[in-house]
């Protein structure tokens, strides 16, 4: 069975980008993530222990946005997929980066 927990919205200042005022003065991200994993223990136990932590992934997700600056949020989107998947218990992340001032 594979169920769904969603964190949305997390907002984390970042210096990423290819230009060099991206670098220098940095932006607001926005990422969510989408987690899929199977939810009967922790639904049985009420016991934040048998699941992820939403709060500790958050806290892990804005850690990579707000460190090393690399060029492509492909490449942000990809080490925040590996920060969720280091979790044995999530079979499958959907990771979505908003750029909302991106400079287009």
């Amino acid at each position: 069975m594979t169920d769904r927990i969603a964190l949305t919205g997390l907002r984390v200042r970042g210096f990423h980008g290819v230009l060099p005022e991206e670098r220098e003065q940095g932006q607001l991200f926005v990422v969510d993530v989408v987690l899929e994993l199977d939810l009967r223990r922790a639904a049985a136990s009420d016991d934040v222990a048998d699941t992820v932590d939403y709060g500790e992934l958050a806290d892990r997700l804005g850690a990579v946005v707000a460190g090393e600056p690399v060029d492509l949020i492909e490449t942000l989107a990809e080490r925040l997929a590996a920060v969720c998947l280091a979790d044995r218990r999530v079979h499958r992340v959907e990771v979505t980066v908003h750029k909302p001032d991106a400079p287009i």
